[in-house]
Parts: structure tokens; sequence; C-alpha cells
């Protein structure tokens, strides 16, 4: 833990729902995320990923401080961030941030892009005169794979993929240590996708960025992390490196979003049958596991006992009753693969 970038320790947001009219109805409250924790080794890429609703994109929002914890840590190089102050928070603000879901909502359209991009130059105080600063934004451009004369342009001139090579660069403009990118390829193009994947791998390269990478396309995620962590209804049911996660998952969660990846080869054909059923209402989760509901290999004990997320492996946690069985007596292990 000391060795990491971020530590997230037992992370919990609750948000209060309803109040009607003046506030006089009644209220409910949804735990979005319930005790998460892990951590980011600087220059690594964890991907976050979970059907729509299970809490992870609260959970990068929380890091960024555009939400407050309800409880738990967020250390950053050994300092917490979670309980500063926005004024001593605000000096931090150039170390870790964010690439927004949707590239057509997230730039300004009544600012040039030479503006949006010298705005966080110009916040942190990273140039002095406004010859420095065109400097810089060209680099930033050059960066993200842009002609620097585009800087002179407006935001509706450009396509998806190009706004959020620019949403990239602006996020670049600070050098941050860690990017959160929350569903920042979701909205594009299949090919667009694999460009901007591409793009923020060989910026890790250059640069040694750490990437927080929500995402619910574990497609995607085969193509750019390190390590997977997998959240469902507000907790993580798994997490380890990307091939454990891939070829020998540990929960039958993983293996059902699997599952939902389409197979590009016509000659292959699935094992199993995709995920089925509806995610519950996170206002009134299942009791025990919370998955107990859509699970194939479910047992009396899910439906009571709350599995821990524990060790499996080498560097490999899973939340599961299954795994206290034998591996020759564990349904994960012995079921053939997702895809044959």
């Amino acid at each position: 833990m000391s060795d990491a970038l971020l530590c997230v320790n037992d992370l919990k947001k609750r948000f209060v729902l309803g109040g009607g009219i003046l506030g006089l109805g009644t209220t409910q409250e949804v735990d979005a995320v319930s005790g998460v924790s892990f951590t980011i080794a600087a220059g690594e890429t964890l991907a976050l990923v979970g059907e729509s609703g299970c809490g992870k994109s609260t959970v990068g929002r929380c890091i960024l401080r555009l939400e407050t914890p309800t409880d738990g840590q967020v250390v950053l190089d050994g300092e917490r961030i979670d309980d500063l102050s926005p004024e001593t928070f605000r000096k931090l603000r150039k170390r870790i941030q964010v690439v927004f879901q949707d590239p057509f909502s997230s730039l300004n359209p009544r600012r040039k892009i030479r503006d949006i991009l010298a705005e966080p130059l110009r916040n942190f105080g990273l140039v002095r005169t406004r010859a420095e600063c065109d400097r810089k934004v060209a680099e930033l451009l050059q960066i993200v794979g842009l002609s620097e004369d585009v800087a002179h342009r407006w935001p509706h001139e450009f396509s998806g993929g190009q706004r959020q090579r620019i949403g990239i660069a602006r996020a670049l403009a600070s050098d941050p240590d860690l990017i959160v990118c929350d569903e920042a390829v979701s909205a594009l193009d299949v090919s667009v996708k694999a460009q901007i994947v591409n793009l923020l791998k060989d910026i890790q390269k250059k640069t040694g960025t750490a990437f927080l990478f929500i995402s619910h396309d574990l497609a995607i995620v085969e193509n750019i992390s390190h390590r997977v962590a997998v959240m469902y209804l507000g907790k993580l049911a798994e997490i380890a490196p990307r091939e454990a996660i891939l070829r020998r998952p540990r929960h039958p969660y993983t293996r059902a979003l699997m599952s939902a990846v389409p197979i590009p080869d016509p000659a292959m054909r699935r094992t199993e049958p995709l995920l089925k059923g509806d995610v519950p209402s996170p206002i009134a989760p299942p009791s025990g596991c919370r998955f107990h509901t859509r699970c194939p290999f479910v047992e009396e004990r899910c439906r009571t006992e709350v599995p821990e997320l524990r060790p499996v492996a080498a560097g490999h946690l899973a939340a599961c009753h299954l795994n206290d069985l034998a591996d020759g007596e564990n349904p994960l292990l012995s079921a053939p693969p997702v895809v044959a």
C-alpha cells in the first residue's frame, strides 16, 4: 500500500433520494459505493468494470472530489486527500485529472480550442507568457495527434474522436500523475475507440501517467489494463491482473460479463448463455451475496452470508463462497471456457 500512487480504502458513498416538494415527502437512501478498496501504482492502468449503475463512476467522482465520500479514505502518494479543504485540495488538483465520457458536452462550445487548453495552464501557473502558453498548447495538440493549426477552431468543428483527443490534451496540460477515464471511449465508434485506446497507451509509455479506466466493455479493457477490478451493486466482486481475470475468473459475475463480449470469429461458439436477469435495486440490495439472484451456481449460504473479498491466488482477490471449496470441487475452475 505504501508503494502505491493511489490508495482507496473502504470507500463508501450514500445518496439521499426523494423528499418530494419542499422536502416534505418520504426520503430513501442508496449506498452507491459500499466499502471499495484498491490501489493504483505509478504508471499502471487499473480498469474498473461493471454494468451501468454498479457505482464505478461514483468511485471515480469521489477520487476526483466531484463527490464527497460518506466514509473511507482516498490517499494520493501517502497523503490523505478525501478530507482536505477545497482550498488545500486545489493545490493537488493538477495531479489528478479526468477525461469525461461525452466529448460533445465536456468542451465549452463558446471557447476556442486554444483557450480550452490554456485554461489549466494558467490556473495552475504553468506558463507565464502568451508565447509560452501557445508553445505548450501546440505541444499538447501534437501529443494527441492533432495539428497545432486546430487551436483557433471551435469544438463544433470536430468529430467525436477529435473532441476526445482534445479532452485528453486538456487532462495532460497539468502533467498529472493520475487520469480518471470515465467511460472515455463508450460514446465513440469502434474504429475510433481503438485509436483512443492506442493513444492512451502511447501517452502512458511516454509520460508514466497512471490511469483509472472506468468501463463496461471487457473487450476494450483487455487491450489497455494491467489489472482489472469488477464491481457489482456497489461492491468489488473481483480484482486481479488482467490475464488472471480474463482467463481464470474466480467470480460468476466476471464470467457473466465475459459472456457478453461479442465474438468476432464465426467459427467460435459460446459455451454458456449470456448474463440473465435484471440488476436488483441498489436501494434494497439482496441479502448475502448481492449477485445470488442471478448466479447460476447459487447455494443456500449465498442468500444469507456476505462473501469476503479475499486472496484466492497471487495478486488475485475474489468475493465468492465457491472459492472456499477445493479446486477440484469449485465449478468456476472446472467449468469450460466462456468461448470455445
